[in-house]
């Protein structure tokens, strides 16, 4: 039965895909693909080893506040405010699943398989928000508040990245976390524009159209990350093909602080190569997101920003340095960002609120957003899982210098 899934997604793979529109013929994008391996795990994640030291216990901490404000039907907290305890905020289903891939990331630093079980407990109930209507459309894709955004299934495949990296396995329960891959894969070529970039949301109800005016700034870069991780998992050279056309169409864009296209920098420079215009283009990246320091730093401006910023830097400190490109300039600047986050983790608090050890008990680990805003979000938190995690490994690679 495995073998028979595995060439109908081949034969799936070398059709046709197509994008319904509502004032243009559907998109279609032809392309040919490489089998899919029929084993299981497909490849050996490869894992860079993190030393001990006060940020890895940081990003432990972030990971037991994350746990110990998990539900039992595994619904992750979103938001609070750590003063007056509301929970009033509507919550983002693809940030929380990306807080899912975050406690697999946890799991896989630390050595601690309590993360990876609440893990899983957390991608079982959003996985519920998957679909799928053949007639309708392409894939699988991940619906929330009347539609599919781009950005569920990339952030569903990077989640099972995430637990795969921690657990070289692709089986939740009765899943077949592998196969929900590459259907969310195929979901996401089939939102290609003509022009190379995406459409950014799709309406699965009868007609099936997109949205051609609804944009999230982080979509493109994300979409491109899960291309890049479904090369990584799968070895089908497809999933790079398409990497390679959506990065250059990205860098026709203008530059700005992209964690997420910093993310898929270092992922080529792993995986692939870079070339001159990607090393330019991501010391551009860097430039931008430096060139903010000072008002990044202000007391006013958000720790989940600055998260984003130490995550954009530390990537493109790795991709250079798998690249032989000097990464050093680089290292300064993402402890200073470090610093600022880390004075909001609690027990430790800048702006001097009155912490009480109730307070520290319920919220110790979380990151709260600014003076003016003191809530707990899971996208700050997953974020400096992310960026921390980074910079810790790439402190590794250049050790091994």
């Amino acid at each position: 039965m495995l073998k028979k899934f595995f060439w109908a997604l081949l034969i799936l793979a070398n059709g046709l895909y197509a994008c319904a529109s509502p004032t243009q013929p559907p998109v279609e994008i032809s392309f040919t693909s490489t089998p899919v391996a029929t084993t299981f795990p497909i490849r050996t994640p490869e894992i860079i080893s993190i030393k001990n030291s006060p940020l890895k216990k940081s990003i432990i901490e972030a990971g037991d506040y994350i746990v110990r404000q998990q539900l039992p039907n595994g619904e992750l907290s979103y938001q609070v405010n750590i003063i007056n305890d509301d929970r009033a905020y509507a919550p983002s289903d693809i940030r929380l699943m990306a807080g899912t891939g975050s406690l697999y990331t946890v799991c896989r630093v630390s050595g601690d398989s309590k993360y990876c079980n609440a893990g899983d407990l957390a991608l079982n109930h959003y996985l519920e928000n998957l679909i799928s209507d053949p007639e309708r459309f392409k894939g699988i894709c991940f619906y929330t508040n009347g539609s599919c955004p781009l950005g569920g299934a990339s952030m569903t495949i990077d989640a099972i990245y995430k637990r795969w990296q921690a657990t070289s396995g692709f089986t939740l329960t009765d899943k077949n976390l592998i196969a929900i891959a590459i259907d969310l894969g195929y979901f996401i070529v089939s939102m290609r524009k003509p022009d190379g970039g995406f459409y950014h949301s799709f309406d699965p109800h009868f007609g099936g159209i997109v949205d051609e005016n609804y944009f999230v700034g982080t979509f493109n870069g994300e979409s491109l990350v899960a291309l890049l991780q479904l090369y990584e998992m799968t070895e089908n050279d497809f999933w790079l093909e398409q990497a390679h056309e959506i990065n250059d169409y990205m860098m026709t864009q203008p530059i700005t602080e992209d964690h997420k296209h910093a993310h898929a920098f270092a992922l080529l420079a792993r995986l692939d190569k870079l070339n001159k215009d990607d090393i330019a283009y991501a010391t551009e990246i860097a430039n931008v997101i430096i060139a903010g320091q000072v008002r990044s730093l202000n007391p006013a401006n958000t720790s989940t920003s600055t998260a984003t910023k130490i995550e954009a830097l530390s990537l493109i400190a790795q991709s250079f340095y798998l690249s032989n490109i000097d990464s050093e300039w680089i290292e300064r600047e993402i402890q200073t960002f470090i610093t600022f986050v880390s004075a909001r983790q609690l027990p430790n608090n800048n702006c001097n609120f009155e912490i009480t050890d109730e307070m520290i008990e319920k919220y110790k680990g979380g990151i709260y957003s600014n003076c003016e805003d003191p809530s707990i979000r899971i996208d700050g938190l997953q974020n400096w899982i992310n960026g921390i995690t980074a910079f810790l490994e790439y402190e590794s690679m250049i050790g091994t210098k």
